[in-house]
């Protein structure tokens, strides 16, 4: 797995960001996605050992398409210069949460972790109940010394908490949250080694572990809609 050719690719894409370029240059394309793919598999394996539910997975089936859908954006740019993956028990959908890596020029890579998705409610009220219901588990989780060295809880949320809660709950602050994710920022230089990137990848992955099983214990009867 080479990440140094992975950048580079996607610094030469961000720098020539049009269908011209993408097409002429289907054969960097290739070998770059080649290279991301090696370093999943890698991933699904190191992650494996600490978590064996993802290791049936397929590289291929975790990736998203660097194609963007421009019809409601300003930005008209065609692709996303990032290669992402989220690996979980079941691929790259987003519930059950799993393990996030976006690799992305300018200091824009991250490692993440939790519930992105705030547009399904109820999957939001399943995890809000839940820490309703299991509060102290979720202050152990988020108290554990190398969880706070590394992550902080993020999400879109609303200003007050949400009717049929009790605002003076422990986590009220949380039950205010319409998503619950961990995002640690990685600099352009993280892929210099690949290596040394697989190894930090793995390390704080099995750091936000207990973060997503206590999410995918919540959302354990949460069904994806059907199109």
């Amino acid at each position: 797995m080479n990440t140094r050719l992975i950048f580079q690719y996607l610094s030469d894409l961000r720098d020539n960001n049009n269908r011209e370029w993408y097409h002429a240059h289907k054969a960097e394309n290739k070998a770059a996605n080649a290279e991301f793919e090696s370093l999943i598999r890698a991933l699904i394996h190191s992650i494996g050992e600490f978590d064996g539910s993802v290791l049936h997975n397929e590289p291929k089936n975790l990736t998203f398409k660097l194609v963007r859908d421009t019809r409601f954006s300003r930005d008209k740019s065609p692709y996303l210069p990032a290669f992402r993956a989220h690996i979980s028990s079941q691929g790259k959908l987003p519930v059950p949460v799993g393990y996030y890596l976006m690799i992305k020029p300018d200091h824009q890579s991250f490692l993440g972790g939790g519930l992105f998705a705030d547009m399904f409610r109820d999957a939001t009220a399943m995890v809000r109940d839940y820490i309703v219901e299991n509060g102290d588990e979720w202050e152990r989780i988020l108290g554990d010394p190398a969880f706070r060295e590394h992550f902080t809880v993020r999400g879109s949320a609303l200003k007050n908490v949400p009717a049929g809660y009790d605002k003076g709950h422990p986590q009220a602050e949380y039950i205010k949250f319409k998503s619950w994710y961990l995002e640690y920022p990685l600099r352009d230089e993280a892929f210099d080694d690949a290596e040394r990137f697989l190894a930090q990848a793995t390390e704080l992955f099995r750091i936000m572990k207990p973060f997503n099983d206590y999410l995918n214990r919540a959302l354990v009867d949460f069904h994806m809609p059907v199109r």
